[in-house]
């Protein structure tokens, strides 16, 4: 490996997974990092988030923080799908999660106390310039006085701030997969127990399930609809169109929507792709959702954003701090993986939000089927190892060798 001898100040926007996963891999490399977060602290809410296969497990066990991912992991059991009045009409197996399930909040707790010690926070500051020149980049904030940073990278989510500082605006780089998603943290008032509930109507779906060892619960609410304009830091407008749209559906909805109007750890957002020709500009490189997200139906997100933090900090090492070397590297590294794990991202919508009574049918039909069929254990194989595949569908070089950490990955 060569010695990091230029570019050692970097500049990480984003302190959910992928900055902080960025962040201990440069600081192990000898960089030093800031990472600047618009929220005033770390965001404790969110859905449950997957890692699969042997890949994306080695790297949370050289990260020394397998045993602490795997201590919050959910525990999910089966999702059972239900009608209005509550009765249980299928039921789709457990198998549909990763080999390792924890809730985004807690793994960004995790990895930022992986990191804190060594790296600066910014926390409820973003920035609003970049002036790149030969020297670096000078970096404005709302709050804090501007500072020069050799290179600076976005990771800072699918609507990245860096990314439209860069490379333009979002209507260049997203594709709407053509759903909307609300999630948000209630009390476990159904008593379920490592499990979850799902009820559908056309063209929209309810789902609540436990979280945190029963002793809470997580709501999603997906419907479809074509991109429309909404202020994205309006938390409050985001949850009326979300109980307009839900208004008098049945079941539990109207219970679950009074839940949402009280939880602070709301979130809203289309369910999208981000595709761009390239993830860097210069001194500035995105990483994560913000360079290629697959979408949150894919199950890929988190894995793939903490693989590209190993393998662009062990890009821009392996240069030696040579930005354009590193950059390179990190994305002739990436681009297949990206490739299929966004490939699993594509065309889920439509299974995932029925359009119609039919296909409501078809699918419940299809679960019940599974579950009483002989072969149903190699099915279920097959889909497991099927998502392991994809996720394990890259050769990680063994950047870290030199530190004496372990063999090659």
């Amino acid at each position: 490996m060569t010695t990091t001898r230029t570019n050692t100040n970097i500049l990480i926007s984003g302190a959910s997974v992928a900055g902080p996963a960025l962040a201990y891999w440069l600081r192990r490399h000898g960089f030093t990092v800031t990472v600047v977060e618009r929220a005033t602290a770390l965001r404790d809410g969110g859905y449950a988030v997957d890692f699969r296969g042997d890949v994306q497990l080695s790297l949370l066990r050289r990260m020394g923080i397998l045993a602490d991912v795997e201590r919050e992991q959910t525990h999910m059991g089966d999702m059972s799908y239900v009608n209005a009045a509550g009765k249980k009409v299928a039921t789709m197996p457990s198998v549909a999660s990763g080999d390792l399930e924890i809730f985004r909040g807690d793994l960004a707790r995790i990895l930022y106390d992986a990191t804190k010690d060594d790296t600066e926070y910014l926390f409820g500051d973003s920035i609003t310039a970049l002036t790149e020149d030969d020297e670096g980049v000078w970096v404005t904030f709302e709050r804090a006085a501007p500072r020069r940073y050799d290179l600076v990278v976005g990771a800072d989510g699918l609507h990245s701030n860096v990314r439209a500082l860069a490379f333009g605006p979002d209507r260049d780089a997203i594709e709407h997969l053509g759903l909307y998603c609300a999630v948000f943290t209630m009390d476990n008032h159904l008593g379920l127990d490592h499990a979850g509930l799902t009820y559908v109507v056309p063209g929209k779906v309810v789902c609540v399930y436990s979280a945190r060892h029963n002793t809470e619960a997580k709501a999603m609410f997906f419907f479809g609809s074509p991109p429309f304009p909404y202020d994205r830091h309006d938390t409050g407008r985001q949850k009326k169109i979300v109980a307009e749209v839900f208004d008098g559906i049945g079941w539990e909805t109207p219970r679950l929507l009074d839940a949402m109007g009280k939880d602070p750890d709301f979130y809203f957002d289309s369910v999208s792709q981000v595709h761009l020709d390239s993830w860097s500009r210069g001194r500035v490189v995105l990483l994560g959702d913000a360079a290629h997200s697959p979408s949150l139906l894919s199950g890929m997100g988190t894995g793939l954003a903490m693989v590209g933090a190993y393998v662009l900090a062990g890009e821009l090492a392996a240069a030696g701090g040579d930005h354009q070397a590193g950059f390179a590297g990190y994305e002739e590294a990436m681009r297949d993986y990206v490739a299929g794990c966004q490939r699993a991202g594509q065309g889920i919508a439509k299974w995932m939000v029925p359009t119609s009574r039919f296909m409501i049918w078809f699918i419940n039909l299809n679960y019940r089927l599974l579950s009483c069929l002989p072969w149903k254990g190699l099915m279920a194989r097959a889909m497991i190892n099927a998502a392991r595949g994809t996720a394990g569908a890259i050769t990680l070089k063994p950047y870290d060798s030199a530190l004496g950490v372990g063999p090659p990955m």
